[in-house]
């Protein structure tokens, strides 16, 4: 074992910015900007080019659809026509031409009533002519059920291009997360990072499902029913769309009012799931500190801020509804009134105002429909900026694209040659650190809270990346080796346990491949997992939750090191690995570990001393520096650093400790 390290300034921080953990009371709101809405759409329109081949079918059968759809009036209209005519010629005497009435009827002084007779197409003495009704009606009926089948074939096409592409952006995200490095998780909540991958996706989902087909149907409509309406009087059109103007105005003032509050909702929706996510996971803490009305202050203050962000969102959007329905209203009057003018003096038929009327409906209906999407299009954008964020969040290293791997069988020489490392570039923590653990060495960390101890730990695994210096396996620069390698070479057990949900055997069983039920049993009896085990009533069948709520602290610590003992890696981390186990337990979990150390490169970080004297070297930091390295034996008879620590724990001191 040989080191050298620079000692380095005191009171120097030994865990990242922010926590690792994010404390049960520890509480951020995500930092927030103004919403890119023009540069998100696009993106999120481009997370869409894989489907574009359906989304060009989507449209083929949109305009089928619609011009299906908008051709309905029209039809419809002439059996108007058929049955106004029927009507007024029945009346009509019979034997006279249509001519002759109307001359008949100005001669008369009738020249409104002859002005109306001009522009239809009435045979006097002759009424409805059913033949023709009946025709038209079935026409009309079959154009409306090729509308439904063609446009419930767009929806069926929508749903699945929707699915695949909110599929394939969990698929990224899961992906991204596994590149991220350990620092962004310290610096963001749990419960905010679980927001955007799910609450913030499938609102992205259900934005795409309600807007997708129905946008792209409602601007074919408006195209559409615009060409009818000019193809019907070119006059009458012009007055509709005098209307679109101030429609589009109105849509736009209330648009960017309610864009920022969107931004807002989701953002406090991050933090109060991040705040309820801490509350749970530390609910016992939170008792025991009696936090309980400070937690529930935070809660009702967040909650209250996202009721209010919601609030003003939707009711802002919501406006658009009313408003853009009386600008509706306002073209409806307009046209019945311009419209019953033409009627009156023969320059349009009664069926074609009718279908003009429709047609004036159907053009504010889809515009209407655009605007009311606005608010689940800047929700739904809202949220998929928040995933481009993640996506966008800066990766640790890549791999090497030609990777060097060790020389198997490992020996498990580590070595730090002049290692720096920083959490903050303002506040050194590691400098010029060299170090070397021979193999089948046991290496004990100690040292006060604070000292560097599971950073350094954290550097072996790669879990940050070092700010100069190396670190070798068996003489292979780590970086140039893949991180799955490197770690499949490392066991580890830390303080903090992890279980998943699932049985005992799938968790000690979690990471190994192709054991048997009989090694299984065997890693559990070395490690003392087996005599607690066989009395619950599944035995290893027994099912346990993601939390381990159904065993103990000391039983999940067990649990945690069957599963390294079972792993059988060349290199051991151990983090305070019996912290959570009785003194007894502790006795028979030390000999279990002596036994899996015997060749093996094992680090031990500990505090409680007792545990590592028989470790072969000794490594006590300091702010981040190794201050003393040596035997149990011999640091105590030095006095030093390590002989206070030791007096700390095992002797009566009548003097605070230094």
């Amino acid at each position: 074992m040989s080191m050298q390290s620079k000692p380095a300034a005191p009171a120097r921080p030994a865990g990242p910015p922010g926590g690792r953990g994010h404390g049960p009371m520890s509480m951020g709101v995500p930092g927030e900007k103004s919403m890119d809405f023009r540069g998100s759409s696009r993106r999120l329109l481009g997370v869409l080019r894989p489907e574009r081949v359906r989304l060009g079918t989507i449209i083929a059968l949109g305009v089928a659809s619609v011009a299906l759809v908008v051709s309905g009036p029209k039809i419809l209209g002439a059996a108007t026509n058929v049955i106004f005519e029927g009507v007024i010629g029945k009346r009509l005497p019979v034997g006279v031409s249509l001519d002759q009435t109307i001359e008949a009827l100005r001669a008369q002084g009738q020249n409104t009533y002859a002005d109306l007779l001009s522009g239809t197409h009435v045979v006097p003495g002759v009424g409805i002519d059913f033949a023709h009704l009946r025709t038209i009606v079935l026409t009309v009926l079959a154009v409306y059920v090729g509308s439904f089948l063609f446009g419930w074939l767009q929806a069926r096409l929508t749903t699945g291009v929707v699915q695949r592409t909110t599929y394939r952006m969990r698929e990224d995200v899961e992906a991204k997360l596994s590149r991220l490095p350990l620092g962004y998780f310290d610096r963001q909540g749990r419960g905010e990072v679980l927001s955007r991958v799910t609450n913030d996706i499938d609102n992205i989902a259900q934005t795409l499902q309600q807007t997708l087909s129905q946008l792209i149907t409602s601007l074919l409509t408006v195209v559409g029913v615009l060409a009818m309406m000019f193809w019907i009087s070119p006059i009458l059109a012009v007055v509709a769309l005098v209307t679109v103007p101030l429609s589009i105005v109105v849509t736009m003032l209330i648009a960017k009012r309610s864009q920022p509050q969107f931004v807002e909702q989701w953002a406090r929706t991050g933090t109060l799931n991040a705040h309820i996510e801490e509350m749970y996971t530390g609910h016992a803490l939170v008792k025991v500190f009696g936090r309980q009305r400070e937690a529930v202050a935070t809660f009702h203050t967040e909650n209250a801020h996202l009721y209010g962000a919601s609030f003003k969102a939707q009711f802002i959007s919501g406006i658009i509804m009313p408003a853009m329905g009386f600008i509706a209203n306002l073209n409806y009057v307009i046209v019945a009134v311009v419209g019953g003018l033409k009627v009156a003096s023969g320059t349009l038929s009664l069926g074609d105002v009718q279908a003009f009327i429709q047609y004036s409906r159907q053009f504010t209906q889809p515009i209407t429909q655009i605007a009311s999407m606005m608010n689940l299009l800047q929700s739904g954008v809202a949220s998929a900026e928040r995933v481009f964020e993640l996506l966008d969040a800066e990766e640790q290293r890549p791999d090497p694209a030609v990777p060097t791997a060790v020389e198997l069988p490992v020996r498990g020489r580590v070595a730090f040659e002049d290692v720096s490392f920083s959490y903050d570039p303002e506040t050194p923590l590691i400098e010029h650190l060299s170090i070397v653990a021979e193999p089948g060495q046991t290496v004990a960390i100690v040292g006060p809270t604070g000292a560097g101890k599971t950073t350094l730990v954290n550097l072996l695994m790669r879990f940050y990346e070092l700010d100069s210096g190396r670190i070798t396996l068996d003489g292979v620069d780590t970086t140039a080796m893949t991180r799955d390698d490197l770690r499949s070479q490392i066991g580890m057990v830390l303080q903090d346990t992890w279980l998943f949900g699932g049985t005992i055997a799938d968790n000690i069983a979690y990471g190994a491949t192709d054991v048997s039920h009989g090694d299984l049993v065997a890693a559990a009896q070395a490690t003392h997992v087996d005599r607690f085990v066989r009395t619950l009533p599944d035995g290893y069948d027994t099912v346990i939750d993601d939390e381990g709520s159904n065993v103990s602290a000391g039983e999940k610590q067990l649990l945690t090191i069957a599963r390294a003992f079972l792993a059988d890696p060349p290199i051991l981390v151990l983090d305070e690995a019996t912290s959570s186990v009785d003194t007894r337990t502790e006795v028979l979990v030390q000999q279990a570990m002596n036994a899996l150390r015997v060749g093996r490169t094992s680090f031990v970080i500990a505090h409680r001393l007792s545990t590592i004297r028989d470790a072969d070297t000794i490594l006590v930091m300091e702010h981040g520096s190794i201050v003393e390295h040596g035997t149990h034996d011999g640091l105590l008879a030095a006095g030093g650093a390590y002989a206070r620590l030791y007096d700390s724990q095992f002797a009566a001191a009548t003097a605070p400790v230094e």
